[in-house]
């Protein structure tokens, strides 16, 4: 029986795939981030919406008198009122605080969109390499299966070697074509993603990526670059300054203006000035910006101790597949398995059932590694998510 080993392609964390230029060509022509963009700019805009001064207001009244000699009486008002001045300073802060608050979400919306794109790629790369074993499989079992036909016709063979063949030819067929099937779904997922423009992506190399730092190291990057906490931390700001805007608004309003009357031949103007009593208009929105407050501040601890557990979980998990793939590596001892088992088989040292349970057994290995690998990468495109 020969001994098949495990003919692992090296490891690529070091070369340059074009995953980049994938990703690159998305973010310019995805229609989402696109969509994401002229939305960020028309809330930016209504923010610094509504916070100058009022409209003035003009107020004509001609009152006409009874009995006819009373005369007439004409009012003209001119006026413009105004919150309390301090008002118009939060309300600026609170305006810049929440355009601010636009672009983190637009950046987390982005990096979401990339990060599915990047996966895309990831289980592409898988599935182009996994068909170069399967064309190979697919190859053999068909040179093999011609070469017991002709066997069985000059009398030299036996029907069990043909049917083992066929069989074996039927399952590597629909292996082989279920995975040009799903490269091809993966290629219009990239293309929907791409806008609709046509992008080709036939790589079987992964992304290079910088030496995982240790964990601690690592989860006070992630953090300190985790635009959903930005997000967070920018809300509670917000929050702050709705609670201070809120409390300049619950000052007096004021109103100043000019006011002319003319009355039986008499003419009377001068300053028109008011004063609103804050007395029922903004009850209780001081109160409800505290308790905003409160929310936003209990939102943030917890995305910070959720997010710590399933930046903790992902290292765990990048550890243990990487420790996986070094065990897969060790085990290497032959890289051409094909060609000696091909040569076993024509040599006579194995049976062809041998053959089958061997080639099987090869690639069985083969996926499992090749899926593994697939896995870590998937990983560590999560755990690097901050960089896209």
């Amino acid at each position: 029986m020969v001994l098949c080993g495990i003919a692992l392609i090296p490891s690529q964390v070091k070369s340059q795939s074009s995953i980049d230029k994938v990703l690159s060509e998305i973010s310019k022509n995805n229609k989402t981030i696109q969509a994401n963009q002229k939305f960020t700019e028309a809330q930016k805009i209504q923010y610094k919406t509504g916070i100058s001064l009022y409209n003035p207001t003009v107020e004509y009244d001609y009152l006409k008198g009874s009995p006819a000699n009373a005369g007439n009486q004409t009012d003209i008002t001119i006026s413009q009122s105004f919150d309390f001045p301090t008002a118009y300073t939060k309300k600026n802060q609170l305006a810049n605080q929440q355009i601010q608050q636009t672009d983190i979400q637009q950046k987390i919306a982005t990096q979401n969109l990339l990060l599915e794109a990047k996966k895309i790629c990831i289980e592409l790369v898988f599935r182009n390499k996994l068909q170069i074993p399967l064309t190979q499989r697919k190859q053999a079992t068909e040179k093999w299966l011609d070469n017991f036909r002709k066997r069985l016709k000059s009398g030299d063979g036996n029907i069990l070697d043909v049917n083992k063949a066929e069989v074996q030819l039927i399952d590597i067929k629909k292996l082989y074509l279920d995975n040009q099937s799903e490269i091809a779904k993966l290629h219009q997922k990239l293309i929907g993603l791409n806008g609709g423009s046509d992008i080709v992506f036939n790589d079987t190399v992964y992304f290079g990526f910088p030496a995982i730092p240790d964990f601690e190291t690592l989860e006070k990057e992630i953090e300190e670059n985790d635009p959903q906490r930005k997000f967070l931390e920018q809300e509670k700001v917000i929050s702050q300054k709705q609670l201070e805007v809120s409390k300049a608004l619950a000052l007096p309003k004021m109103e100043v203006g000019y006011h002319y009357q003319g009355i039986l031949g008499q003419t009377y103007n001068g300053i028109h000035t008011g004063i609103s009593l804050p007395l029922w208009e903004s009850k209780n929105t001081v109160k409800l910006q505290k308790a905003k407050i409160s929310f936003t501040e209990t939102a943030l601890t917890d995305h910070k101790n959720e997010h710590y557990y399933e930046i903790k979980q992902l290292y765990g998990k990048y550890e243990n597949l990487k420790s996986i793939l070094e065990d897969y590596q060790k085990s290497t001892i032959i890289n051409d398995n094909m060609r000696l088992l091909d040569k076993a088989l024509s040599l006579g040292q194995i049976s062809v059932l041998e053959y089958f349970v061997e080639l099987n057994y090869y690639n069985a290995t083969m996926n499992t590694y090749l899926e593994t690998e697939k896995e870590y990468f998937e990983t560590i495109a999560s755990l690097m998510k901050h960089k896209l």
